[in-house]
């Protein structure tokens, strides 16, 4: 949390208002944010132009052209000069060398847990992690009170490297009933778990792999290569609805999300499981129930996901939860 549908939100609030500002400075308040320091950062960004925003996953892309001349950006005490004159003894007006412009840049962003990114907040609402100054006069904030969040400068030819190893997006042509059951076959590991490797697929995270699920019918335990092709087929429709349903309703705020504009999403007015335990399913009035899988609460309706089709054997001693996650298998630690 937030996921893709959140991320996508963000990406899209900042589409209508980013593209066009110039990076003037960047201040780094928490050194973990980033592995460049604020010093290293500020010289791969000040002066250029946000071309656009995109979304990899649960990763938002902000793309940067080259340096835009002239900045007219002060860094640290430093003004950027790029006229191609300069002012010489006496008033006279010299050239100067121009320097080439530098090829674009791209910043990567990853809320984690709690990150918000917030487009001019009000001053003192929020402690930030990394601030972005941009001409004309506003400021982009990164809040994020659990500090997982994290941010990288890269040149845009080492994009695909960064990515290497995740999986397709759920809206692309790659995602589809063929690719979905062919990583299916011969695994072991509970579905839930499945939806959750973004080497499969990228951007669900634990909300929408229970939503998906119960949308399909599909047991979270059930071993992930006894999916049949009707149930496969199922299951990448329901993923792909559930996370257009989360689009649509602007995100979940379930605990930290809000919008650049402090704005909150509407999906957790319609989930059907997720933190709902011992609530009626909407469908058939069945108590919801939770276990914990890999680490991570998972709900699902006992009768609308039948525990059928063989249970993967690293849940087979796994039981249902109550509201405050007693026990998940015999001599399991208590988890909240």
């Amino acid at each position: 949390m937030p996921e893709l549908p959140e991320v996508e939100i963000v990406r899209r609030r900042l589409e209508t208002c980013l593209p066009g500002f110039v990076v003037r400075d960047v201040r780094i308040d928490d050194p973990r944010v980033c592995d460049l320091g604020e010093d290293e950062l500020r010289a791969t960004v000040v002066g250029r132009r946000v071309l656009g925003l995109r979304r990899r996953g649960k990763y938002l892309l902000v793309d940067l052209g080259p340096v835009d001349w002239p900045v007219g950006a002060e860094s640290g005490g430093r003004t950027a000069r790029s006229e191609g004159v300069e002012e010489g003894a006496a008033g006279t007006v010299v050239a100067v060398p121009r320097p080439s412009a530098p090829a674009g840049r791209l910043l990567i962003v990853h809320l984690r847990m709690t990150g918000q990114l917030l487009f001019r907040p009000e001053p003192g609402a929020t402690r930030s992690r990394f601030v972005l100054a941009l001409d004309p006069a506003t400021e982009l904030h990164f809040a994020d009170v659990r500090r997982f969040g994290r941010l990288w400068s890269l040149d845009p030819a080492d994009e695909e490297r960064f990515f290497a190893g995740m999986g397709p997006e759920p809206f692309s042509p790659d995602f589809d009933v063929a690719y979905l059951r062919r990583e299916l076959a011969g695994r072991r590991a509970p579905l839930k778990a499945f939806l959750l490797d973004q080497r499969r697929v990228a951007g669900i995270g634990n909300i929408y792999a229970d939503e998906s699920l119960f949308r399909a019918r599909l047991h979270p335990l059930r071993a992930t290569g006894s999916v049949g092709p009707r149930e496969a087929r199922r299951l990448h429709a329901a993923v792909v609805e559930t996370l257009q349903a989360g689009i649509d309703h602007e995100g979940s705020s379930i605990e930290s999300f809000i919008d650049p504009a402090g704005e909150r999403g509407r999906f957790q007015e319609i989930l059907n499981v997720y933190q709902r335990t011992s609530e009626p399913c909407r469908v058939c009035g069945t108590p919801i129930e939770r276990v914990v899988v890999g680490g991570r609460s998972t709900h699902y309706c006992p009768r609308c996901q039948p525990r059928r089709g063989g249970i993967a054997p690293t849940a087979r001693r796994l039981r249902p939860t109550g509201p405050v996650g007693k026990r998940t298998a015999r001599g399991a630690p208590r988890t909240s």
